[in-house]
């Protein structure tokens, strides 16, 4: 089974691309939902919570565990890799990856919520891949709201994504990472703002191709891996309207595969 975590319910986008390029496998997916949001925690809780989120996928049956979390991935991926006896993949490289292999140019711009912003992951990331790049990197708060109160088709929508683009495009960027996995929901309406000249880096779709490469290239934990469909969703904490959201990030039911557990 491949395990994946986030501090909320972003990470199902995450998800939705992994059932699209690994149908066969089975996911189950917990969602930190009681704590969220990690961002605003220190380093040594994240890192705690990230061990506690993936202790419990592993009781589960996980032979491969995904953070889907950005600020997880930021500060405890190295922690996670070097006591888990799993694979563990984030969603920052991958995504880093595609933007350098993308630009032509090496003006790489970057979306993301405050907190990874302000980490400055991605400009230490890209910097590491690829030394003379240029990054703009610019928070859009809102986005997230956005995104779980379903206002994609909202006029205001545009409006805020304009203006949290326009310093990446005066910069003249030609690729732009999506910083945060509830943003590929808009990545229709972005696309649309910022023309076919910028790539656009869906860190969702690229954490599920890396990790399919690494399926196909380890052939004792391709074997390892249940096939199944019957994939589950835990919780820590339900609100009224979780279900509804979620579904609109995984593009599909959940309806009796929610359950809320405490860790």
């Amino acid at each position: 089974m491949i395990g994946v975590f986030d501090s909320g319910i972003g990470g199902l986008t995450v998800v939705r691309r992994l059932l699209e390029v690994l149908p066969e496998y089975r996911v189950t997916y917990f969602g930190d939902t009681a704590r969220v949001p990690y961002g605003n925690k220190s380093v040594e809780t994240v890192t705690r919570y990230a061990f506690e989120d993936s202790e419990f996928l592993l009781r589960q049956g996980a032979k491969l565990i995904v953070v889907a979390c950005n600020t997880a991935s930021a500060v405890a991926l190295d922690a996670l890799r070097e006591r888990l006896q799993v694979p563990v993949i984030g969603v920052i490289e991958p995504a880093v990856r595609a933007a350098v292999a993308a630009s032509a140019s090496g003006r790489i711009g970057v979306i993301g919520t405050r907190a990874t912003i302000a980490s400055g992951i991605y400009e230490r990331t890209i910097a590491a891949m690829r030394p003379e790049a240029t990054v703009v990197a610019e928070p859009a708060p809102l986005l997230v709201p956005l995104v779980e109160e379903g206002w994609l088709d909202q006029p205001e929508t545009p409006a805020i994504l304009r203006a949290y683009l326009a310093p990446l495009l005066a910069r003249r960027v030609d690729t732009i990472i999506l910083g945060c996995t509830h943003y590929p929901v808009l990545r229709d309406t972005i696309a649309r703002l910022v023309g076919d000249e910028v790539a656009l880096v869906d860190s969702a779709q690229e954490t599920a191709v890396e990790t399919r490469a690494l399926i196909m290239r380890d052939q004792s934990l391709r074997e390892s891996l249940e096939r199944s469909p019957d994939h589950l969703f835990f919780v820590s904490d339900i609100t009224p309207h979780f279900a509804e959201v979620a579904e609109r990030f995984l593009a599909r039911r959940i309806e009796g595969r929610l359950r809320k557990i405490t860790l």
